[in-house]
């Protein structure tokens, strides 16, 4: 297995995890007003392993690349923009879960 499709995997696996914490706080099904940090910790590490695999994938040509890099834009607005209102947040989110596909996607062909 390349090393960029190890880390683009590791990256959609950080969104994923991510995006599913954000997903059980918003529906109430978990509590994390305690540990605010497991949600802001996982944002860290999807960005970095993006951020890691859109530098080896670009290395190396790799066509997922292409879609880490769209993915970046999302990551960026998420930072900016804080986390309210929260349906804003979640749209915003939301938008980087094709590029996160795609870019797996493109990883196996």
């Amino acid at each position: 297995m390349s090393i960029v499709r190890t880390t683009v995997g590791i990256a959609g696996t950080c969104y994923a995890a991510n995006a599913a914490l954000g997903v059980s706080v918003a529906m109430g099904m978990v509590n994390t007003s305690g540990a605010r940090w497991v949600h802001h910790g996982l944002f860290i590490a999807t960005a970095s392993t993006t951020g890691l695999a859109l530098a080896l994938g670009a290395a190396q040509r790799d066509p997922s690349a292409l879609a880490l890099g769209v993915a970046t834009l999302p990551l960026v607005l998420l930072q900016r923009r804080g986390s309210r209102p929260l349906p804003r947040h979640a749209r915003t989110a939301a938008l980087a879960a094709p590029c996160y596909v795609a870019a797996v996607l493109l990883t196996r062909r």
